[in-house]
C-alpha cells in the first residue's frame, strides 16, 4: 500500500476493516478529521511549479534582451500575455485532471498520430536545445560568481538534475521544485537595487511605443513563445495525472464527477498564482533589464549570464549576485520540467509508461527519455553550436509549434467524448482561442516581415 494513504488514515478517526478476497487487507475511511484539509499553499504544485519553470534561463536571456533592446516598450507583452497564458494553462490542466490522460495520450487517442509525432518530435528539439541553453547559463552564472571552469559547472548541473529526476520519489521532489521557485524572488528583489522611474514604466506598460521593424517582430514572438510554451502544456497536463495516481482515493473526473468541484477550484487556483508569478518576475526582469541596461546604451545581451555580468558595473554587486543566482535556481527548477514533458510527450505517443512515482526499472523508456535529452543538452554545451543564437531561435521554435498544439487542445477541451459533463465553459474557451489565434497572429508577423 502506498505511503501517502498510511497519511491519510493517521488523520482518521473511525474506518471499517474487511478482507478483499485475494486476501488483503481493507480499510474503508468513514470520516476525516478537520487536520486532513490541505492549506492553500500546499494545494499550489503543477500550476506553481509550470509558471516558476517558464523562467528558465533561456527565458530570462530573451526577458533581458528585450529590456535591454525595446526598454519599457517590451513590458506591455507580459500584462497582455496574462489571462491568455492563463486560460491556456487551466485548459490542459482540466485535460489531464479530467481525462486521467497526458496531453500526448489524449492526442493519440482522438486525431491522427503523424501529427502528433510531427509535434512531439519538435518538441524534443525544442526542449533539448533550451536545456542545452539553461545549463550553459548556469554554468556560466556560477563562473561568473565563484569562479572557476563554466563548463564542468555544466555538466555538474545536468547530471545533479539528472539524478534527482531518477532517484527522488515524485512526492519529495514536487516540494523540492516548490522550494526552488523561490528563486524568481530574487529578480524582484534586484528591480528594488536600482533606480526604477515608475510612472515613465508604467506609462510604457500600458500605452507602449509599438514598431513593424522585424527585430521588434521577431523579439515580441520570443517574449510570447517563452511566456506560453509547449513544454508548459505537456508538464502541467501529466503533473495533474501524476497527483491523481498519487492519491489511492483520487480519480479521472470524468469517472468520478463527485470529486469536480474541489479539483476544479484547485486548479484554477494553482494556475492563477502560478501564472501570476511567472509573469510578474518576467517584468521585473524586463523592467530591470530596461532601467540599466537600455539607458546606459547597451542593447545586445544574448544570454542570461551576460546580463548579469553588464548588470555588475551600472546597478552594483549585490544586483549581479542576486541576478546570478537567480540564473542557477531557476535552471534547476526547469531542466527535470524540460526533460520531463519530453519523456511524457514520447511516452503518451508511443503508449510508454510513465511516471516520476515510478521506478525506472518499471519505466525504463520514461526516464531513458528524461536521461538521453538532458545528456545530450549538456553534452552540446561542449560543441561547436553557437548557444546565443540556440537560446534566442528554441524560443522562436517554441513559438511557432505552440499553435497547433493549442488548438488540438481547445478542440479536445470542447469535446463531451472526452470531457464528458466538463467541457470548458464559454470564458475559457474565449481566453483559450484568443491565446491561439495571438500566437498565430504573431508568427504569421514574424515569418512575412522577417
Amino acid at each position: 500500500m502506498p505511503m501517502p494513504y498510511y497519511r491519510k488514515l493517521r488523520k482518521i478517526k473511525s474506518f471499517t476493516s474487511g478482507i478483499h478476497p485475494s486476501g488483503k487487507i481493507m480499510l474503508e475511511a468513514k470520516a476525516i478529521s478537520s487536520n486532513d484539509e490541505e492549506t492553500w499553499l500546499q494545494k499550489l504544485g503543477p500550476g506553481l511549479i509550470t509558471g516558476a519553470a517558464d523562467d528558465d534561463p533561456s527565458g530570462i536571456a530573451t526577458y533581458s534582451q528585450a529590456g535591454a533592446q525595446f526598454g519599457f516598450n517590451m513590458l506591455w507583452t507580459v500584462l497582455f500575455t496574462y489571462p491568455l497564458m492563463v486560460g491556456i494553462q487551466v485548459v490542459s490542466a482540466r485535460i489531464g485532471r479530467v481525462s486521467g490522460h497526458g496531453l500526448a495520450t489524449s492526442i493519440r487517442r482522438h486525431y491522427p498520430r503523424s501529427l502528433l509525432y510531427g509535434v512531439v518530435a519538435l518538441l524534443l528539439i525544442a526542449n533539448t536545445i533550451n536545456i542545452a541553453a539553461d545549463v550553459s547559463a548556469m554554468g556560466e552564472a556560477l563562473r561568473l560568481i565563484a569562479g572557476g571552469p563554466a563548463q564542468i559547472y555544466a555538466v555538474m548541473f545536468g547530471l545533479v538534475s539528472l539524478l534527482l529526476q531518477v532517484f527522488i520519489p515524485y512526492r519529495r521532489y514536487v516540494r523540492l521544485l516548490k522550494w526552488l521557485t523561490l528563486a524568481l524572488l530574487a529578480y524582484v528583489a534586484t528591480a528594488f537595487v536600482v533606480h526604477v522611474p515608475w510612472p515613465q514604466a508604467l506609462a510604457r506598460a500600458l500605452a507602449p511605443h509599438w514598431s513593424w521593424k522585424p527585430e521588434y517582430i521577431t523579439t515580441v514572438v520570443a517574449v510570447f513563445g517563452t511566456t506560453i510554451s509547449p513544454y508548459l502544456f505537456f508538464w502541467q497536463a501529466s503533473q495533474e495525472v501524476e497527483d491523481q495516481l498519487a492519491d489511492p482515493q483520487a480519480r479521472p473526473l470524468i469517472r468520478a464527477p463527485g470529486q469536480a468541484k474541489a479539483n476544479l477550484r484547485r486548479i484554477k487556483m494553482d494556475t492563477y498564482i502560478g501564472m501570476g508569478f511567472s509573469n510578474l518576475v518576467a517584468f521585473f526582469i524586463i523592467l530591470t533589464t530596461a532601467v540599466t541596461l537600455n539607458l546606459h546604451g547597451i542593447t545586445d545581451i544574448q544570454t542570461s549570464a551576460q546580463a548579469a555580468q553588464a548588470l555588475r558595473p551600472i546597478a552594483g554587486e549585490f544586483a549581479f549576485i542576486l541576478f546570478g543566482a537567480g540564473i542557477i535556481g531557476t535552471g534547476l527548477l526547469a531542466i527535470p520540467v524540460l526533460a520531463g514533458s519530453s519523456a511524457y510527450a514520447m511516452a503518451g505517443a508511443f503508449r510508454w509508461k510513465s511516471s516520476l512515482e515510478r521506478v525506472p526499472a518499471k519505466a525504463k523508456e520514461f526516464y531513458g527519455i528524461i536521461a538521453v535529452s538532458t545528456l545530450i543538452g549538456t553534452a552540446l554545451s561542449f560543441s561547436a553550436i553557437d548557444p546565443i543564437k540556440a537560446l534566442y531561435w528554441s524560443a522562436v521554435i517554441n513559438g511557432v509549434i505552440s499553435v497547433p498544439i493549442m488548438v488540438l487542445m481547445m478542440l479536445m477541451a470542447s469535446r463531451a467524448d472526452i470531457m464528458g459533463q466538463f467541457v470548458i465553459t464559454r470564458r475559457l474557451k474565449v481566453l483559450g482561442w484568443l491565446a491561439t489565434l495571438m500566437m498565430a497572429a504573431a508568427v504569421a508577423a514574424m515569418l512575412v516581415i522577417a
